[in-house]
């Protein structure tokens, strides 16, 4: 009797157990009218109002002149409809080009973010060595530092070999250190069975090898739920880009938005418009992968 290869394995395997797990557990709930939640809806309800209502402001301030942006008392609709601030956004700054640098520089710091966590991931759930624990629990206490603490250190680092103003300043540190992808993903590689990795070195497969063919396809879900938290952050990313960069053919969409806010006066309806176009390609994101961002955050605490 032989034993099946290391490939056949992974494909044996249709779903991660946790996320089978939770699957079975959304299945058997049963929704059903319950008027003692009403004010706990209501509740909810003012507070998306309360957080959903600078966003509106901002959307709707783009459509509006000066004038109307510091009326009394304010309105959010706009009396008078106009899409100059838009033109002004476009013609003010190289909007085309910060909107290629941040999806440039995101999609490979998610790419190469993605690798190394699971691969950090893995060591710290499988591999037995000295200082395991203290390790991982210091790794996640680096969670804790401010970015301001580090960024003078960090900066004379990639200054004394001639990253800075480059974008390689911004790809190289982010990928390789994200303590937060490390921690979502151990827990996932905690809750894979065993047995599956020793049948496969049974077989004589080695752990690069079951790494590649059984854990990473088991960890496609979490994966691409830190795939989306990092694509968020670092979209957002204005920090290290104005600490970094320097040249304007460089610049994210984040600093060209900021080009439209002056030392003396600052155009405000622009402002509106370029930080309205800075926020579409998120809102999208969200709306096409809530699932996931939802299932990343719920099942990132989960004990397995």
């Amino acid at each position: 009797m032989t034993m099946p290869a290391a490939g056949s394995i992974a494909a044996d395997i249709p779903i991660n157990a946790v996320e089978q797990n939770v699957h079975q557990q959304q299945q058997r709930i049963v929704r059903r009218f319950r008027p003692k939640l009403i004010p706990v809806h209501i509740l909810l309800l003012i507070g998306a109002f309360v957080m959903g209502a600078p966003f509106f402001w901002m959307i709707f301030s783009s459509f509006k002149p000066l004038g109307e942006i510091f009326a009394q008392p304010p309105k959010m609709l706009p009396q008078e409809w106009i899409t100059d601030n838009y033109v002004t956004a476009f013609t003010g700054a190289n909007f085309a080009l910060g909107f290629f640098n941040s999806f440039y520089i995101a999609t490979v710091i998610v790419v190469c973010t993605t690798i190394t966590s699971a691969m950090a991931a893995y060591a710290f759930a499988r591999i037995r060595f000295v200082g395991n624990g203290p390790l991982f629990m210091v790794f996640l206490a680096t969670m804790m530092i401010p970015v301001q603490l580090t960024i003078i250190p960090l900066y004379v680092i990639l200054g004394r070999i001639g990253w800075v103003d480059t974008h390689l300043a911004l790809i190289v540190p982010a990928s390789l250190f994200n303590a937060f992808g490390v921690f979502l993903l151990r827990q996932y590689v905690r809750g894979i069975p065993i047995e599956l990795e020793e049948a496969a070195a049974i077989d004589g497969a080695s752990r690069v090898r079951i790494f590649f063919q059984i854990i990473i396809p088991l960890l496609r879900t979490p994966m691409v739920a830190l795939g989306i938290f990092t694509f968020l952050a670092q979209w957002n990313s204005f920090f290290y880009p104005l600490i970094f960069l320097n040249s304007d053919n460089l610049f994210t969409i984040q600093l060209m938005v900021n080009q439209f806010k002056g030392v003396y006066s600052s155009d405000w309806g622009a402002l509106m418009a370029a930080a309205t176009l800075a926020a579409a390609p998120l809102l999208i994101i969200f709306i096409f992968a809530q699932r996931q961002i939802v299932e990343g955050i719920a099942l990132s605490g989960s004990k397995t």
